[in-house]
């Protein structure tokens, strides 16, 4: 049963990222009211001031947060228990994290949710089909090899529209409080292989080159931080970066889940109509030299 939200928005914390942008029209595609809450937002919030965030929740029936400052840091549990702790006292009815599957430092940041009083429910999706066309794998995906050290390990990669309407569901129906969820897509692919999909849906000479651990790291504290990680030094994005792709590598991550078919009542989507359509856009396309 859907409940009614006229009165009471649904905030969401990172609208802005690859869930929440999906996230927010889907909501309001329901007929539910949306406050998305950033520091680049009309409703200013920021993690560092807490100033911020007692006015972007007063009033809301729910919250869906993404914490993007890097969830296995201390500082995450501390804040996100205090965020549960004020959700609680404001009166919000549920609290949505978006965690990560198969990243077990991220977990004491799911037990400061957990503990805080909130209603809770925590959605662990796997690896985003759109790791290869809006972030961090895009570029060296169009340059012609992607290099990482995930080995012949394999990951349940699942759409980000997935998880965004599955986090519209369990934002605003009953029955998913005190529960934990992991996102899967319908097949277990290695990088290697998710990179000659493209390769074979673009036609273009993609390549996937395994590497180790310590080169991957290597390199990325030469190249540095991302904008959209700029929040982070050098040091702790390459020792985050490391650590996701180790449980891929180590075969952790190799299995799948049935929870978006569960909340959605259909089949996630399949890598292969992700490389359809992303290859439609043209943003694979090798730019002319």
């Amino acid at each position: 049963m859907t409940e009614n939200l006229t009165e009471r928005p649904i905030v969401v914390l990172g609208g802005l990222g690859k869930v929440g942008r999906r996230l927010v029209p889907a909501l309001r595609d329901g007929g539910h009211p949306v406050r998305v809450a950033s520091r680049s937002s009309e409703q200013h919030f920021d993690w560092h001031d807490t100033a911020t965030w007692a006015p972007a929740l007063e009033g809301a029936r729910a919250v869906y947060v993404v914490y993007l400052q890097n969830l296995f840091s201390p500082e995450a549990a501390v804040r996100l228990r205090s965020l549960g702790e004020l959700a609680r006292s404001l009166g919000v009815e549920r609290v949505v994290l978006q965690s990560a599957r198969g990243w077990p430092e991220a977990y004491p940041a799911e037990v400061a949710v957990r503990s805080s009083g909130a209603p809770w429910t925590i959605l662990r999706p796997a690896w985003f089909f759109q790791n290869f066309s809006e972030a961090l794998l895009v570029h060296p995906l169009v340059a012609g090899e992607v290099r990482l050290p995930t080995g012949d390990g394999r990951e349940a990669f699942v759409d980000a529209q997935d998880v965004a309407e599955a986090a519209a569901r369990v934002l605003t129906e009953d029955g998913h409080t005190g529960r934990l969820y992991e996102l899967t897509g319908p097949r277990l692919l290695t990088f290697g292989d998710a990179v000659a999909e493209i390769a074979a849906g673009t036609g273009h000479d993609f390549r996937f080159t395994p590497q180790s651990a310590e080169e991957f790291a290597a390199e990325m504290r030469a190249a540095g931080v991302p904008e959209p990680y700029m929040y982070m030094d050098t040091e702790e994005f390459a020792r985050m970066e490391s650590s996701l792709f180790a449980q891929v590598h180590s075969g952790a991550n190799g299995y799948l889940t049935d929870a978006v078919e569960r909340i959605l009542g259909r089949a996630p989507r399949d890598f292969a109509a992700y490389v359809r359509e992303t290859a439609a856009t043209g943003v694979w396309d090798k730019q002319p030299s």
